[in-house]
């Protein structure tokens, strides 16, 4: 364990000589948020060791990147072959979305604006009254302004794990160059770390938290 700490270390450091090197350098093209946090979050996805099919180098990887709202800096690499996954929430049992889902969809609502061309998908199944997770929040995006032919339901999860396994067969499927997952605070490192192993560092994943 020492030997992959002191790996990851040396990522981090490199990372940081890089968003020092990099802050302001950006296109004036660019949508994301050029700061210190994302721009080491985004080297560290890459270079750091959050792409290894270890997880123990994963798991050390991701406690190393800082928990942000702001828009990862791969969605400017390639915003149409990065995709934008909502993970679900347990659903009231009318089948209505608790107000922690909604923020969750807020969050992606922003990035999801800010970067018209990457496509969605949303992930959870857990029914009540006969509505997914999935479901619930493909409904929601579309009412508020999202094009139906972007997202991709995913309605068949029922853990996070699930969301990882089940989501990664859908960006293989579409070649997708990298994933932003968006969910809680207390949720999206672990998120991560699920979804990094799932795509067995093929591409790299960023995270975005909503407000709690």
């Amino acid at each position: 364990m020492v030997n992959v700490r002191t790996s990851v270390l040396k990522g981090i450091a490199a990372a940081a000589l890089v968003a020092a090197a990099g802050v302001g350098l950006s296109p004036a093209t660019a949508s994301a948020d050029i700061t210190p946090i994302t721009v080491v979050n985004g080297v560290l996805s890459v270079f750091g060791g959050c792409q290894s099919t270890v997880r123990e180098v994963v798991v050390v990887c991701t406690g190393a990147e800082a928990l942000t709202r702001r828009s990862p800096l791969l969605l400017d690499l390639n915003p149409a072959g990065t995709n934008i996954v909502v993970l679900g929430a347990g659903l009231f049992d009318d089948g209505t979305m608790r107000p922690m889902l909604v923020e969750r969809l807020q969050a992606a609502l922003e990035v999801a604006r800010q970067y018209p061309a990457a496509p969605i998908i949303t992930s959870g199944g857990a029914p009540k009254s006969g509505i997914t997770e999935a479901k619930a929040m493909r409904d929601w995006l579309v009412a508020n302004g999202i094009d139906p032919g972007r997202i991709t339901e995913e309605g068949r999860s029922g853990s996070t794990v699930q969301n990882a396994q089940n989501t990664a067969q859908i960006l293989a499927d579409r070649r997708a160059s990298g994933v932003v997952v968006v969910s809680s605070a207390n949720h999206v490192e672990r998120a991560m770390i699920d979804f990094r192993m799932a795509v067995g560092g093929g591409i790299p994943v960023a995270g975005v938290i909503a407000a709690t």
